[in-house]
Formats: structure tokens, C-alpha cells, sequence
């Protein structure tokens, strides 16, 4: 487990086109020098702005576009900058949104509260690497890269709505 992960090139050699450096680094969130994965998975938090962006259906689509297009850049990303990247966050950002998109089906209006305890929630899971978060990550290509975090997206949700009702029964 490791909370912050160092930024290193190690093939120079390796150029990456602007598009593929584009998504895989969350629009360059992913080159930010300390906790570049809280700082995808906030990004991936704006786009709450977007009216229609909390829906099952919507965050679903996106979901699986992102999966499978962050597999592809992820692993060239892995080229230019080796192992599990940190300048890579599209996988953060596609587990945020599936904690979301968890949220969504139990709570469909969103609400500050909700959006801070999956955010919270999925930074929680994606640190801990709870299996098979961790079976993933250990895989060190685009497929494991993706895969962890979203098993951290899934346990996120399921725990956010849990952490939601129990916090409701309270209130």
C-alpha cells in the first residue's frame, strides 16, 4: 500500500501522443506532484456539475467507455513512465464514478453529503486495496491498473450506502 507514489520516466525514449497522455492523466491532474489520485478522483467529482451526470445510465456509459479506453493508454502510459504509473488517474477516475454510479441506483438525487461520502469512501477503499483490489493491482498491465479501482468503486458505493442509511437512521 502506498500512499504516495513516486513520478519517474523510465523509457525517454517512449513518446506518448497527446490524446492518450490526455485521458490516462485525467486532463493532466495526473501530473500533479503529491496525491495525483485524490486529485483524479476530485476531478472526477466535477463533472457532478453537469446536469444529467448522476445518473445510473450515464455514469454506467461512461464507465465502461473509460474502462476499456483506460486500459489501452494506461498501458502505453506504462511504457514511457513503468509500473502503475501515478501520472495515470483515469483508473481513479472510472472508480469514482462507479462509486457514484453504486450511489445513484439507492439515492437518485444527489446531494453534497452523499457526493462527499463517496469520495471519501473510494479514496478509503482505493488506498486499502481490499481483495481483489490488491489481486489487480499486482497485475502491472492496463487491465490491473483499471480493474483495482473499480473493485475500490464497488466496495465504495456498497459502503457509502450503508454509511448513508445508518447515518440517516441517526438523523
Amino acid at each position: 500500500m502506498r500512499l504516495i507514489k513516486t513520478k519517474k520516466i523510465v523509457d525517454e525514449n517512449v513518446k506518448i501522443d497527446f490524446f492518450t497522455e490526455f485521458l490516462a492523466t485525467g486532463a493532466y491532474t495526473g501530473f500533479v506532484p503529491k496525491a495525483s489520485g485524490t486529485v483524479g478522483s476530485a476531478f472526477a467529482m466535477i463533472f457532478l456539475l453537469v446536469s444529467g451526470f448522476y445518473s445510473p445510465v450515464v455514469l454506467f456509459t461512461l464507465i465502461f467507455i473509460f474502462f476499456f479506453a483506460g486500459i489501452i493508454v494506461s498501458g502505453r502510459m506504462m511504457q514511457r513512465y513503468g509500473d502503475d504509473p501515478s501520472v495515470v488517474v483515469i483508473d481513479e477516475v472510472t472508480g469514482q464514478w462507479f462509486s457514484l454510479a453504486v450511489l445513484s441506483i439507492f439515492y437518485p438525487e444527489l446531494k453534497i453529503e452523499t457526493a462527499v461520502i463517496s469520495f471519501l469512501s473510494f479514496r478509503f477503499f482505493d488506498i486499502l486495496k481490499v481483495y481483489p483490489a490488491g489481486y489487480f493491482d499486482r497485475l502491472k498491465n492496463g487491465f490491473g491498473i483499471m480493474m483495482d479501482d473499480v473493485i475500490a468503486g464497488l466496495y465504495s458505493g456498497i459502503a457509502a450506502v450503508i454509511l448513508i442509511k445508518f447515518i440517516g437512521y441517526l438523523w
